[in-house]
């Protein structure tokens, strides 16, 4: 069975950072894209950035220079590095694993950027 768990959301300052965590079990993660998308209040979804089976990486213009994806296949986990934070990154965080060309979602982390 199919699992993608998301952790490392919460409260931070303006400037701070945070590192958002996927795991995925039940498929074979290294034949996998990861995405991070993003839905802040009164908006849509977003994509926020994108590692593919090979490493190559995409971003957002939004939170280009300030957020790096990476993943670790051994670990079954990707991961989202956010630096430099601004209250407009406030937003739920969600990791999307594409398997086989089947979509498999996280549950969302709650990402808050405040004084």
């Amino acid at each position: 069975q199919v699992q993608v768990v998301e952790s490392g959301g919460g409260l931070v300052q303006p400037g701070g950072s945070l590192r958002l965590s996927c795991t995925a079990s039940g498929i074979i993660f290294s034949l996998s894209t990861i995405n991070w998308y993003r839905r802040a209040p009164g908006k849509g979804r977003e994509l926020v950035a994108v590692i593919s089976i090979t490493g190559n990486t995409n971003y957002a213009d939004s939170v280009k220079g300030r957020f790096t994806i990476s993943r670790d296949n051994a670990a079954n986990s990707g991961y989202l590095q956010m630096n430099s934070l601004k209250p407009e990154d406030t937003a739920v965080y969600y990791c999307n694993v594409v398997n086989d060309r089947i979509d498999y979602w996280g549950q969302g982390t709650q990402v808050t950027v405040s004084s």
